[in-house]
């Protein structure tokens, strides 16, 4: 195992690719916590590293309980299942928020490119069933008006316009903001630079990996 608790069982080139996992998955997780709606899916990523967690726990079995790195690699652990967990429960938390508003866009959406993973659209699909078997036992007693009342017209959107702090991973051209005056300006981002900007305008530069939220 290395220093960083990664398996160095593994080939030069796995190492490689485990350690950029996790470096993306942090960067995932750091967007999706700070970002208003509810980002693509990186199941891809979270299995790799689940798959890891178990080669690094089964290394910690082969070495004495007295040696120091013992201790160092099960806090590593702990942080890459805390990434985990955090990031995961933070997409479950926007699911039960916008269920709504994320199966719309879902729908319109080709399978390929949708943000849900299988099993988040199942849990976004059961939620919103029970949400709907749930405003039917409440309203049942209320007056007809009200019990027509359907979860389509109690839908929560994310705020798109809210500014966030980014910083350009590369030099990123084509940024759309408004000017303070109902206009529209194009403005580029250099490289490692940061900047308060809304949401709206840098969104696709989040989703294809050229801004990071910070």
């Amino acid at each position: 195992m290395d220093e960083f608790g990664l398996d160095e069982t593994l080939s030069d080139e796995e190492m490689m690719t485990a350690a950029g996992v996790l470096k993306s998955l942090e960067e995932a997780w750091l967007n999706e916590k700070l970002s208003p709606e509810i980002l693509p899916h990186k199941i891809e990523q979270v299995d790799c590293m689940m798959e890891q967690i178990h080669h690094m726990e089964e290394n910690l079995k082969k070495l004495d309980k007295n040696d120091f790195r013992v201790g160092l690699h099960k806090l590593e652990l702990d942080r890459i299942r805390y990434l985990i967990t955090s990031y995961l429960r933070t997409r479950i938390d926007k699911i039960e928020t916008f269920t709504l508003k994320i199966l719309e866009d879902e729908q319109l959406r080709e399978p390929s490119e949708r943000y849900l993973s299988q099993g988040e659209m199942a849990f976004a699909k059961e939620y919103i069933s029970n949400m709907n078997t749930h405003f039917k036992s409440l309203f049942a007693g209320m007056p007809e008006s009200l019990q027509d009342l359907h979860t389509n017209q109690i839908m929560i959107k994310p705020n798109l316009e809210s500014h966030l702090f980014v910083k350009a991973k590369g030099s990123v051209q084509g940024v759309i903001v408004d000017d303070g005056e109902n206009r529209e300006e194009e403005v580029s981002l250099d490289e490692n630079s940061q900047h308060i900007l809304p949401y709206n305008a840098i969104a696709e530069f989040v989703k294809n990996g050229k801004v990071q939220l910070l």
